[in-house]
C-alpha cells in the first residue's frame, strides 16, 4: 500500500503565504487580534501650546478654553502636561479637547488627571462618540464634589445617565478625589453599555443607546477647573 506524502509548506512560499492570510483573517473575525493603542503622553510637544492633531472646543457659552502644554514635576510621565487653565465661573461651560484622528465606536479610554483649583468645580472628564461640541457622551470626575457622573450632551444640554441599579434621583456615585493628586479614570465602552473605572476599580455601569455610531474621543473640564491631564491611552475594541 502507498502511503501518502504529508504535505510541508516552506516559509515564504506561496501556500505559506496564503494559509497565514487565512488564520489572520479568521482570527480577526473572532477578535482575537487586538487593534493597535494608541497612548499619548504629551512628553513631545513644544510647552505652552495646543498639541498637535487636538482641536479646543466649548459646549455653551463663556470665557474661551486654554489649553495647553505644561511641565510639572509630578507628572506621571515626565516632563509635561496637557492642562485646561481658564477660570470662567460659568457652571454650564464645558471647555474641550478632541483627538482629531480618531473616530470610534467600542474603546476603552483612560487618562490620568489632576484637579488643581477651581471655585465652582475641580475635576475633569473623557469624551467618547463625540459627534460635535453639543452632541457627545462624557464621563466626569470632579474633586469638589466628591462624584463621579456620567452625562450625555445632546444638542449643548447636559443630562446624567442614572447608573444601574441606583435610584432615579441619584445621577452620580460618591467617590473623593483629594486635589493636587493624581487619579486614573477609565471608561469602557460597548454598544449601549458603558463601565467607569476609577484607579482600576469598577464604580458604575450604566446604559443609552442616544449615540449608536462612532464618535471622537477627547478630553473635558467644566467651569472654572484648572486640571492637569497626562498618559491619555485608547484602545479600539
Amino acid at each position: 500500500m502507498l502511503k501518502r506524502k504529508r504535505a510541508v509548506l516552506l516559509p515564504g512560499s506561496p501556500s505559506a503565504d496564503i494559509l497565514l492570510m487565512n488564520l489572520a483573517g479568521l482570527l480577526a473575525s473572532f477578535s482575537l487580534l487586538a487593534a493597535p493603542a494608541n497612548i499619548v503622553t504629551f512628553d513631545r510637544y513644544p510647552i505652552g501650546r495646543m498639541p498637535p492633531g487636538w482641536t479646543a472646543a466649548m459646549t455653551n457659552q463663556g470665557a474661551p478654553p486654554q489649553w495647553e502644554i505644561l511641565k510639572d514635576p509630578s507628572a506621571p510621565t515626565q516632563p509635561y502636561v496637557f492642562a485646561q487653565v481658564s477660570t470662567d465661573p460659568r457652571q454650564d461651560r464645558s471647555p474641550l479637547a478632541i483627538l482629531d484622528a480618531l473616530s470610534l465606536r467600542d474603546v476603552d479610554i483612560s487618562v490620568r488627571f489632576k484637579a488643581v483649583s477651581g471655585r465652582e468645580d475641580q475635576g475633569g472628564g473623557l469624551v467618547f462618540r463625540y459627534r460635535d461640541e453639543r452632541n457627545y457622551y462624557l464621563v466626569r470626575a470632579d474633586s469638589l464634589h466628591d462624584d463621579v457622573v456620567l452625562y450625555k450632551i445632546e444638542n449643548g444640554r447636559c443630562s446624567p445617565i442614572v447608573p444601574r441599579g441606583l435610584p432615579a434621583t441619584q445621577i452620580g456615585v460618591k467617590r473623593q478625589f483629594p486635589p493636587n493628586t493624581w487619579h486614573i479614570l477609565k471608561v469602557s465602552v460597548r454598544g449601549n453599555r458603558f463601565q467607569v473605572y476609577v484607579n482600576h476599580r469598577r464604580i458604575l455601569q450604566a446604559e443609552d443607546s442616544t449615540y449608536r455610531g462612532p464618535g471622537k474621543v477627547g478630553l473635558e473640564t467644566k467651569a472654572d477647573s484648572v486640571t492637569y491631564f497626562d498618559d491619555f491611552r485608547v484602545y479600539p475594541k
